[in-house]
């Protein structure tokens, strides 16, 4: 597939190389693997020269081997001796864009505190050493958000504060895979559309291979993951073990069961039979992979809480992978695709919800979007959007049938919102599963 989107990123990043000509720059870029960091780097320099120091599993002295004679092929020079250190090739290479620019990548940043924890400091000293008269482009990528945090915005970490830019990657909008299947695929359905979001979220390398596939339907994306020899199946273990690490077991659970509809803490913690709050704090707080949501008017301190999975394809990953790894692992791929067929409704309907609040937010009309629902999950409203500016408001019901809808009851269920309202004046309005292939 082409390269696609990222326009404000590929602006910034190509400012940021301008800029680093006169002055060094050093940008972090974080998000979740698959996200497409590498790519986009590489897209924003062109043509250019660039050094991409890839932190593999390797010691560090043979890392340090493959960088030196990339940095000699690259650059054209000879390094005398034979360096083991990383340390020692970084502050070469300070000196270096003293006199000419330099474009330096180094992906998986945070493996170094595998490889040898020391370097953050040894990296910082030469930094501020070589910063104001050195003209290097310095780009840190990292797909370990937990520990990327760590290192830079812990301030007792020695890169704390040394960042000149930041850029969190995120997934492709329900909107831009809209238009990437009229592009690719032009006779999508309704169902296809909300298929390719609720498997994908839409992650650029999912995304690509659906393309390159050229399996966008409903079916095809289906069938992908039933695949024996697709990575699908694999990829929430592969994405994550790394991230939680002897723990998983626990942080498994809890994503299983939120991606199967359990979402409040007392259930959770009732069907684990175990206090769980430290690990849903850190799924928030630290992974980013889980999101603690309240009603929309409620209280900051509100205890009416409900825990949702913040990435897609997790959410049925877990939901449908994860959870039929029995029959999956003796290759009863029916059966599990019997179990997708008779839940996809329920479970595409919460990605239905998710995908109409997501488009609304992003036509820049409201200052607000969000959900209510009333303590046990009662009185549930699936829209509400509003702008404090112009005292304009919508509230919304969503269905996959647009017969299911009744505004009339959704009326009578938005009383106790309408209080909270006051003099805004709100339109009421149904959004059916047909409706997302025009939304935006």
């Amino acid at each position: 597939m082409e390269f696609y989107g990222r326009e404000a990123e590929l602006e910034q990043l190509q400012s940021i190389n301008s800029t680093s000509r006169q002055r060094a720059r050093m940008t972090i870029i974080t998000g979740r693997r698959r996200v497409g960091k590498t790519r986009l780097i590489k897209q924003s320099l062109g043509g250019q020269p660039f050094l991409y120091f890839f932190l593999s599993r390797k010691e560090e002295p043979l890392l340090c081997r493959d960088f030196q004679e990339q940095t000699e092929r690259l650059l054209g020079v000879k390094i005398i001796g034979s360096i083991t250190r990383f340390s020692q090739l970084f502050e070469w290479l300070c000196d270096y864009a003293q006199r000419a620019h330099l474009n330096l990548v180094i992906d998986e940043f945070q493996e170094f505190f595998r490889l040898n924890p020391a370097v953050y400091s040894e990296i910082q000293n030469h930094w501020d050493q070589y910063k104001d008269t050195m003209k290097m482009n310095l780009i840190l990528s990292g797909s370990i958000q937990s520990l990327m945090q760590r290192i830079f915005e812990n301030y007792q970490e020695p890169l704390f504060g040394r960042a000149t830019a930041k850029i969190v990657l995120k997934p492709f909008s329900p909107g831009q895979l809209r238009k990437l299947l009229e592009l690719h695929y032009p006779d999508f359905t309704a169902r296809d559309l909300l298929t390719f979001f609720a498997v994908t979220g839409g992650v650029p390398r999912y995304v690509e291979y659906f393309v390159d596939s050229q399996a966008l339907t409903h079916d095809g994306f289906i069938n992908a993951f039933l695949d024996g020899t697709s990575f699908f199946r694999d990829e929430g273990k592969a994405l994550l073990l790394d991230e939680f690490g002897k723990d998983y077991g626990v942080y498994f659970s809890i994503l299983s069961l939120i991606a199967s509809g359990k979402t409040d803490r007392g259930t959770i913690t009732s069907t684990l039979q175990k206090d769980i709050g430290g690990q849903l704090t850190r799924l928030e707080a630290v992974y980013g992979i889980v999101k603690a949501q309240r009603p929309m008017f409620s209280k900051p301190n509100s205890r009416n809480i409900n825990f949702y999975i913040n990435d897609e394809f997790l959410r049925f990953w877990f939901r449908f992978i994860f959870k039929n790894q029995p029959p999956l692992e003796i290759g009863n791929y029916d059966y599990v695709r019997e179990v997708i067929d008779r839940d996809f409704s329920t479970f595409a309907g919460v990605a239905l919800e998710k995908f109409v609040r997501a488009e609304l937010a992003a036509t820049g009309q409201y200052s607000h979007v969000g959900n209510y629902w009333e303590k046990g999950n009662q009185n549930e409203i699936d829209v509400i959007a509003y702008n404090e500016l112009t005292k304009q408001a919508l509230i919304g019901e969503v269905k996959m049938q647009a017969k299911k809808i009744s505004l009339d009851k959704l009326r009578i269920k938005a009383e106790a919102v309408m209080r909270k309202l006051g003099r805004f004046e709100v339109a009421y309005r149904g959004f059916s599963l047909e409706d997302i292939k025009k939304l935006g």
